[in-house]
């Protein structure tokens, strides 16, 4: 028997020790529905308070539940290290490690660096290795790959190299790492072959395609194809703001078309950490190719410039009212970039407390999600007596429409109000006290 069809007998019986690079939003859910499934799973991450709380049973990541993390860790299935050296024991190793942008903006892939280092530290024979992390087409190949690939190991042969695409989705029920499916390519024909097996094991439809290529780019057509088209709905919004139409309106008629229509909604700007960041990957890759995304790069400009958009709504409105901005007592709704979160990645509530301040407003803000923020050159506590703090802004501006907030208490309490997410819904033609985006 050779070394692939041993192994894939191993991980068909579950006897196979599995390991899950980065404990994150990805890594998490990942190890718990590989545990859940029947395998032994070890979590590797430098952060020793994520590998403390995982070996207490208790969880950090919203979208698995305390319970269900404490029930795997009792019964050994699931426990975590900051020691790489036991990827010497392990046959399947997930990398989900984050791949943010530099202060630059060009794609960060230290974290990949890091992990593909460690991982060829304790390199062996009999080993499939996928990659989580989104990045750009050939980082699989060209970047992976000849850190494993010595003299004594080849891709195909002795170990196996593949990508999948996470495709998390933070808070949601119905589409999970489990049910949702998921899109695998290899570096060969055995490598496909070999990581198909094994996600097979424990999640529900596993979408095999030609390379690791065409995995790495569906995740970004994925992203990029949001991201745009959120982009053209937000620029719809500034053009029906100077039209003095109601962009809300616009989108809800046209979204009765039963064909040729997708509906997207406008807002403050682009959060979470895929649709801001990944399709910037896919533009910094062309570039180095000599084109231009033109697309890509329209779309981010007009995103980038929402936050800019809603503190000019702000200040309109209150001048509307005869007050300045300035000096004056603005309350933010609502931190996290998605409803019903605890997900502060990329929030454009960040942009807009922070362009708020310097033009000189006195900002709070409350999140029941968010207790705390510490972003650049200040912080801030989430405000706990809500009622109280709508009574006493002279605006408050909705940015995350939480399911927790009484809109019909924010009605009525609130001298003016900015909505940037519709939230409120349509309170009554020529309401004062509302202003939509």
């Amino acid at each position: 028997m050779n070394i692939a069809d041993a192994l894939c007998q191993d991980l068909k019986n579950k006897t196979a020790k599995v390991a899950v690079l980065g404990l994150g939003y990805v890594g998490l859910p990942f190890a718990v529905v590989f545990a859940e499934a029947g395998f032994q799973v070890t979590g590797i991450d430098p952060d020793a308070r994520k590998v403390n709380s995982l070996n207490r049973g208790e969880s950090y990541v919203q979208d698995v539940p305390q319970e269900r993390l404490a029930r795997l860790v009792k019964s050994g299935f699931l426990k975590a290290t900051t020691d790489y050296s036991v990827l010497k024991e392990m046959q399947a190793v997930s990398i989900c490690v984050p791949t943010p942008l530099s202060k630059a903006g060009d794609p960060d892939l230290s974290f990949i660096v890091s992990a593909a280092d460690s991982l060829a530290e304790y390199m062996h024979s009999g080993l499939v290795i996928v990659l989580e992390s989104t990045t750009f087409p050939g980082t699989t190949r060209d970047l992976i790959l000849p850190k494993l690939a010595k003299e004594q190991f080849e891709v195909g042969k002795d170990f196996f190299l593949a990508f999948s695409p996470e495709r998390v989705d933070p808070g949601r029920t119905d589409w999970t790492t489990k049910n949702t499916p998921k899109v695998i390519g290899g570096i060969t024909p055995a490598c496909l072959e070999v990581s198909k097996t094994w996600y097979s094991q424990a999640i529900d439809t596993v979408v095999p395609v030609s390379s690791a290529e065409v995995a790495e780019m569906a995740k970004l057509l994925e992203n990029t194809f949001r991201m745009i088209n959120i982009g053209m709905v937000n620029e719809l919004a500034m053009i029906c703001d100077r039209l003095n139409v109601d962009v809300w309106d616009v989108i809800d008629a046209a979204a009765t078309k039963p064909f040729g229509f997708m509906k997207f909604l406008p807002g403050p700007g682009l959060g979470g950490h895929c649709i801001p960041v990944d399709p910037l990957y896919l533009s910094w890759k062309m570039r180095s190719l000599n084109y231009t995304a033109r697309f890509i790069d329209l779309a981010s400009e007009i995103n980038m410039t929402m936050p800019y958009f809603v503190v000019n709504k702000v200040q309109d409105a209150m001048n509307e009212i005869g007050l300045p901005l300035k000096d004056h007592h603005i309350l933010i709704l609502g931190a996290a970039y998605k409803p019903d979160v605890d997900d502060l990645r990329e929030s454009k509530a960040l942009d807009v407390i922070g362009l708020l301040r310097r033009k000189g407003a006195f900002v709070e803000y409350n999140d029941p999600y968010i207790p705390h923020i510490a972003h650049e050159d200040w912080a801030l506590d989430s405000i706990k007596n809500l009622s109280e703090a709508l009574q006493k802004a002279d605006c408050v501006v909705i940015i995350t429409n939480h399911s927790a907030y009484d809109y019909q208490e924010i009605l009525q309490t609130s001298r003016l109000i900015v909505d940037t997410r519709n939230a409120i819904g349509e309170p009554g033609r020529g309401n004062p006290k509302v202003v939509r985006l």
